[in-house]
């Protein structure tokens, strides 16, 4: 691993912790300047072509996901860690499916699932515009729904 201070290829490696998503964080010291630093490790996988409603396909996104989701959950008690552990799961879903492509629907639903589940106005949020709630009735309706459960 090269050192991020001097650019020296070799540092040894003091602490490894694992964490839930299958990533490697590494504690190092660089063997010429002596600075330390933390590398992160996390396999690639590959994550699915998206086809959108239009029938284009894009590749996944983490940032344009992560995005709409911080969005959602703005002035919400809602924690950053809980939106990237979210994040990953979305992620690691859509990998577990095994699918070369997938519909956007399908991000969708798991996003709208963990949200639900997480903080109920940052739900209504996203279903405004997910689930195209574009009249009072149609929201009060999804807030019945809510209320009921």
């Amino acid at each position: 691993m090269r050192c991020p201070y001097c650019q020296h290829d070799d540092s040894k490696v003091l602490d490894t912790s694992h964490d839930s998503h299958g990533g490697i964080r590494r504690r190092r010291e660089c063997l010429k300047c002596g600075q330390r630093f933390s590398s992160y490790e996390r396999p690639i996988l590959a994550t699915p072509l998206i086809i959108k409603q239009d029938g284009a396909r894009e590749e996944f996104d983490r940032e344009k996901l992560a995005r709409g989701i911080r969005i959602s959950c703005a002035k919400r008690p809602v924690s950053a860690s809980d939106i990237e552990r979210m994040i990953g799961q979305v992620e690691t879903q859509l990998q577990k499916l095994g699918k070369a492509e997938v519909s956007s629907r399908v991000v969708g639903d798991l996003v709208i699932n963990g949200l639900k589940e997480m903080d109920q106005i940052a739900y209504i949020r996203y279903a405004i515009v997910y689930l195209g709630l574009d009249d009072l009735h149609a929201l009060r309706n999804e807030i019945d729904r809510l209320l009921e459960g």
